[in-house]
Protein backbone atom coordinates (compact mmCIF):
# COMPACT_ATOMS: atom_id res chain seq x y z
CA UNK A 1 0.00 0.00 0.00
CA UNK A 2 1.31 3.44 -0.89
CA UNK A 3 2.14 6.00 1.77
CA UNK A 4 -0.37 8.75 2.39
CA UNK A 5 -0.04 12.19 3.91
CA UNK A 6 0.17 11.97 7.67
CA UNK A 7 1.44 8.38 7.66
CA UNK A 8 4.56 7.49 9.59
CA UNK A 9 7.54 7.45 7.25
CA UNK A 10 8.99 3.93 7.46
CA UNK A 11 12.35 3.77 9.20
CA UNK A 12 15.18 1.74 7.68
CA UNK A 13 18.88 1.05 7.96
CA UNK A 14 20.78 0.94 4.69
CA UNK A 15 24.21 1.27 3.17
CA UNK A 16 24.91 4.54 1.38
CA UNK A 17 27.62 6.59 -0.26
CA UNK A 18 28.59 7.95 3.19
CA UNK A 19 28.34 4.62 5.02
CA UNK A 20 25.54 2.81 6.85
CA UNK A 21 22.74 5.09 8.02
CA UNK A 22 19.60 4.68 10.05
CA UNK A 23 16.99 6.95 8.48
CA UNK A 24 15.46 8.27 11.71
CA UNK A 25 18.83 8.78 13.35
CA UNK A 26 20.15 10.55 10.29
CA UNK A 27 17.20 12.95 10.25
CA UNK A 28 17.25 13.64 13.98
CA UNK A 29 15.09 16.73 14.57
CA UNK A 30 15.43 17.90 10.98
CA UNK A 31 13.01 17.81 8.08
CA UNK A 32 13.90 15.31 5.37
CA UNK A 33 13.66 14.91 1.61
CA UNK A 34 13.97 11.33 0.33
CA UNK A 35 13.93 10.94 -3.44
CA UNK A 36 14.53 7.99 -5.74
CA UNK A 37 16.21 7.54 -9.10
CA UNK A 38 15.68 4.81 -11.70
CA UNK A 39 19.41 4.02 -11.96
CA UNK A 40 22.94 5.40 -11.68
CA UNK A 41 24.63 6.93 -14.71
CA UNK A 42 21.37 8.13 -16.22
CA UNK A 43 21.22 11.63 -17.71
CA UNK A 44 18.15 13.09 -16.01
CA UNK A 45 19.20 11.78 -12.59
CA UNK A 46 22.65 13.28 -13.06
CA UNK A 47 21.14 16.74 -13.51
CA UNK A 48 18.77 16.26 -10.56
CA UNK A 49 21.50 15.29 -8.13
CA UNK A 50 23.66 18.13 -9.38
CA UNK A 51 20.86 20.62 -8.86
CA UNK A 52 20.25 19.29 -5.35
CA UNK A 53 23.94 19.57 -4.50
CA UNK A 54 24.05 23.15 -5.75
CA UNK A 55 21.01 23.95 -3.60
CA UNK A 56 22.48 22.27 -0.50
CA UNK A 57 22.83 25.59 1.35
CA UNK A 58 19.15 26.34 0.73
CA UNK A 59 18.12 22.99 2.21
CA UNK A 60 20.40 23.50 5.20
CA UNK A 61 18.96 26.97 5.79
CA UNK A 62 15.56 25.32 6.14
CA UNK A 63 16.88 22.56 8.46
CA UNK A 64 16.31 19.91 5.77
CA UNK A 65 18.46 16.83 5.23
CA UNK A 66 18.42 15.28 1.76
CA UNK A 67 18.82 11.61 0.84
CA UNK A 68 18.76 10.14 -2.65
CA UNK A 69 18.17 6.48 -3.49
CA UNK A 70 19.04 4.14 -6.32
CA UNK A 71 18.92 0.37 -6.57
CA UNK A 72 22.56 0.28 -7.67
CA UNK A 73 25.48 -0.62 -5.29
CA UNK A 74 27.65 1.81 -3.34
CA UNK A 75 30.77 1.42 -5.50
CA UNK A 76 28.72 2.43 -8.52
CA UNK A 77 27.35 5.42 -6.58
CA UNK A 78 30.88 6.67 -5.90
CA UNK A 79 31.83 6.54 -9.56
CA UNK A 80 28.61 8.27 -10.53
CA UNK A 81 29.13 11.01 -7.93
CA UNK A 82 32.45 11.82 -9.62
CA UNK A 83 30.63 12.26 -12.92
CA UNK A 84 27.91 14.39 -11.29
CA UNK A 85 30.46 16.68 -9.66
CA UNK A 86 32.35 17.02 -12.94
CA UNK A 87 29.41 17.62 -15.28
CA UNK A 88 27.16 19.65 -12.97
CA UNK A 89 29.91 21.76 -11.35
CA UNK A 90 28.91 20.73 -7.84
CA UNK A 91 29.97 18.72 -4.82
CA UNK A 92 27.54 15.95 -3.83
CA UNK A 93 27.81 15.55 -0.06
CA UNK A 94 24.39 14.14 0.83
CA UNK A 95 24.00 10.33 0.97
CA UNK A 96 22.84 8.20 -1.94
CA UNK A 97 21.28 5.03 -0.57
CA UNK A 98 22.31 1.74 -2.17
CA UNK A 99 19.00 -0.14 -2.21
CA UNK A 100 20.20 -3.22 -4.07
CA UNK A 101 17.58 -5.54 -2.57
CA UNK A 102 14.90 -2.86 -3.07
CA UNK A 103 13.89 -2.95 0.60
CA UNK A 104 13.46 0.82 0.85
CA UNK A 105 11.91 1.01 -2.60
CA UNK A 106 9.16 -1.39 -1.51
CA UNK A 107 8.68 0.34 1.87
CA UNK A 108 8.03 3.59 0.03
CA UNK A 109 6.23 2.08 -2.98
CA UNK A 110 8.84 3.42 -5.38
CA UNK A 111 8.49 0.58 -7.90
CA UNK A 112 5.47 0.87 -10.16
CA UNK A 113 5.22 -2.38 -12.18
CA UNK A 114 3.34 -0.83 -15.08
CA UNK A 115 6.27 1.57 -15.57
CA UNK A 116 9.10 -0.86 -14.73
CA UNK A 117 9.33 -4.13 -12.83
CA UNK A 118 12.79 -3.31 -11.45
CA UNK A 119 13.61 0.40 -11.65
CA UNK A 120 12.31 2.96 -9.18
CA UNK A 121 10.18 5.83 -10.44
CA UNK A 122 11.03 9.44 -9.53
CA UNK A 123 9.30 9.47 -6.14
CA UNK A 124 9.94 12.22 -3.62
CA UNK A 125 8.85 12.41 0.00
CA UNK A 126 9.06 15.31 2.41
CA UNK A 127 9.24 14.08 6.00
CA UNK A 128 8.59 16.32 9.02
CA UNK A 129 10.59 16.31 12.27
CA UNK A 130 7.74 14.18 13.69
CA UNK A 131 8.64 11.53 11.04
CA UNK A 132 5.26 11.97 9.34
CA UNK A 133 4.89 12.14 5.56
CA UNK A 134 4.10 15.76 4.66
CA UNK A 135 4.22 15.55 0.86
CA UNK A 136 4.58 12.96 -1.89
CA UNK A 137 5.32 13.60 -5.56
CA UNK A 138 5.92 11.01 -8.27
CA UNK A 139 7.30 11.84 -11.69
CA UNK A 140 7.83 9.49 -14.64
CA UNK A 141 11.41 8.46 -15.33
CA UNK A 142 11.59 10.77 -18.36
CA UNK A 143 10.80 13.99 -16.46
CA UNK A 144 13.25 15.73 -14.16
CA UNK A 145 11.96 17.32 -10.96
CA UNK A 146 11.80 21.04 -10.21
CA UNK A 147 13.81 21.48 -7.00
CA UNK A 148 12.90 25.13 -6.66
CA UNK A 149 9.33 23.90 -6.32
CA UNK A 150 10.47 21.48 -3.61
CA UNK A 151 12.00 24.39 -1.69
CA UNK A 152 8.82 26.41 -2.18
CA UNK A 153 6.72 23.58 -0.77
CA UNK A 154 9.05 23.23 2.22
CA UNK A 155 8.67 26.95 2.91
CA UNK A 156 4.91 26.53 2.86
CA UNK A 157 4.92 23.41 5.03
CA UNK A 158 7.15 24.98 7.64
CA UNK A 159 5.12 28.19 7.71
CA UNK A 160 1.71 26.53 7.92
CA UNK A 161 2.89 24.10 10.58
CA UNK A 162 3.26 26.99 13.04
CA UNK A 163 0.65 29.55 11.95
CA UNK A 164 -3.08 29.35 11.18
CA UNK A 165 -2.56 30.11 7.51
CA UNK A 166 -2.49 28.42 4.12
CA UNK A 167 -0.56 29.45 1.01
CA UNK A 168 -2.36 30.40 -2.22
CA UNK A 169 -1.54 29.23 -5.74
CA UNK A 170 1.99 30.08 -6.89
CA UNK A 171 2.84 31.51 -3.44
CA UNK A 172 6.47 32.30 -2.74
CA UNK A 173 8.29 33.14 0.49
CA UNK A 174 7.44 36.67 1.61
CA UNK A 175 4.08 36.96 -0.17
CA UNK A 176 0.66 37.28 1.47
CA UNK A 177 -0.97 34.13 2.81
CA UNK A 178 -4.55 33.00 3.42
CA UNK A 179 -6.21 32.84 6.82
CA UNK A 180 -7.56 29.31 7.34
CA UNK A 181 -11.36 28.91 7.56
CA UNK A 182 -11.13 27.62 11.15
CA UNK A 183 -10.16 31.12 12.31
CA UNK A 184 -13.04 33.61 12.41
CA UNK A 185 -12.53 37.05 10.92
CA UNK A 186 -12.85 38.58 14.39
CA UNK A 187 -10.13 36.30 15.74
CA UNK A 188 -8.01 36.77 12.62
CA UNK A 189 -7.90 40.53 13.14
CA UNK A 190 -6.58 39.94 16.66
CA UNK A 191 -4.24 37.13 15.63
CA UNK A 192 -2.66 38.89 12.66
CA UNK A 193 -1.76 42.45 13.65
CA UNK A 194 -0.26 43.21 10.24
CA UNK A 195 -3.81 43.34 8.91
CA UNK A 196 -6.43 41.15 7.28
CA UNK A 197 -7.72 41.80 3.77
CA UNK A 198 -11.23 40.37 3.36
CA UNK A 199 -12.04 39.49 -0.27
CA UNK A 200 -14.89 37.13 0.64
CA UNK A 201 -15.91 35.87 4.08
CA UNK A 202 -14.02 32.65 3.29
CA UNK A 203 -11.12 34.29 1.42
CA UNK A 204 -8.98 36.47 3.68
CA UNK A 205 -5.37 37.46 3.16
CA UNK A 206 -2.72 38.56 5.63
CA UNK A 207 1.00 39.33 5.27
CA UNK A 208 3.23 36.38 6.02
CA UNK A 209 3.19 36.29 9.83
CA UNK A 210 6.79 35.22 10.42
CA UNK A 211 8.29 38.03 8.32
Amino acid sequence: MSLRLGDDAPNFTANSSIGEINFYEYLGDSWGVLFSHPADYTPVCTTELGRTANLQAEFEKRNVKVLALSVDPVDKHHGWINDINETQNCNVEFPIIADEDRTVAHLYDMIHPNASLTATVRSLFIIGPDKKVKLTITYPASTGRNFFEILRVIDSLQLTAHHSVATPADWKEGEDVIVVPAVSTEDAIKKFPKGVKIVKPYLRYTPQPNK
